[in-house]
């Protein structure tokens, strides 16, 4: 039984939907005041976001087309964790690897955030990668169509500012760099 009055209790839960990288979970709650209601939402594997730094300072940024919304979106590499993904830094040199076909000389944990837990259970893992360069070809996913656009940070940050940027995990990630990073 929750032990915060504001808490939900969880009756019941299904899948009513499954597909590759998510599932809609329907669960049947009760509410603080008795009420019986569903609540649905979309429940993903954890995923990690990489801001991948050159040793010029240049962020190996990508353009990825995306279908929900219908553009072009410049970002940062983002993928989701797989089952047997031994830690959360091997899962983010992997995503790097595969979407730009660069590796880091190190790698640091920024921050981890719930982008959306108000309609999922997401959990994005931000990492701050240094020392990036190209050593192989890229090896996108059969769903993927990605270019790799380096990009002064500053001009990053001014895209940011500007709205020219609307993808939520890298405008997270480059605030939140720019904010707390002693290095930006």
């Amino acid at each position: 039984m929750p032990t915060d009055p504001l808490a939900w209790e969880t009756r019941d839960r299904q899948i009513a939907y499954t597909c590759p990288g998510f599932d809609v979970v329907n669960e049947r709650v009760r509410l603080p005041d008795g009420t019986e209601t569903e609540f649905d939402y979309l429940s993903e594997p954890a995923s990690v976001c990489i801001l991948p730094f050159t040793p010029d300072g240049d962020v190996v940024c990508i353009e990825e087309w995306r279908q929900a919304v219908g553009r072009v979106n410049r970002g940062l590499p983002v993928g989701g964790t797989e089952p047997d993904d031994d830690d959360l830094e091997a899962a983010a040199r992997r995503e790097l690897a595969e979407e730009t076909g660069h590796e880091a000389e190190s790698l640091e944990r920024l921050v981890t955030v719930e982008p959306a837990n108000g309609i999922a259970d997401a959990v994005l893992h931000v990492f701050v990668a240094r020392g990036c360069r190209p050593t192989a070809e890229q090896k996108l996913d059969h769903n993927e169509s990605i270019r790799v656009a380096p990009t002064a940070f500053e001009d990053l940050l001014e895209a940011v500012r500007e709205g020219e940027i609307r993808d939520g995990r890298t405008v997270l990630a480059v605030s939140y760099h720019r904010l707390f990073d002693a290095e930006a």
